[in-house]
């Protein structure tokens, strides 16, 4: 099944503001893996301040919020791939 950017929970978003957000997080996926920074982020969205707080336990949860907004910009085609197992 291919990604398809209309029925996304991202659908509507503003490509600059997904662009962004893109870079915020893979920032803070460098600094979390490098452990150079904090694990707690904090932004301002149109309807309040939203802070979140990523570790090394979910920075699984990190890449797929990225995958994920790479997929609606098209960067990727889809943000997650089926595992399959062959015998």
């Amino acid at each position: 099944m291919r990604f398809d950017p209309t029925k996304s929970i991202l659908a509507g978003m503003d490509t600059s503001v997904l662009q962004a957000r893109l870079a915020q997080l893979q920032q803070a996926y460098l600094d979390i893996s490098s452990g150079t920074k904090g694990e707690s982020y904090s932004y301002t969205q149109g309807d309040g301040a939203k802070s979140i707080t990523y570790s090394k336990a979910n920075i699984g949860q990190l890449t797929m919020a990225i995958r994920q907004v790479q997929a609606q910009l098209g960067i990727i085609c889809s943000p997650r791939h089926a595992i399959g197992i062959r015998f």
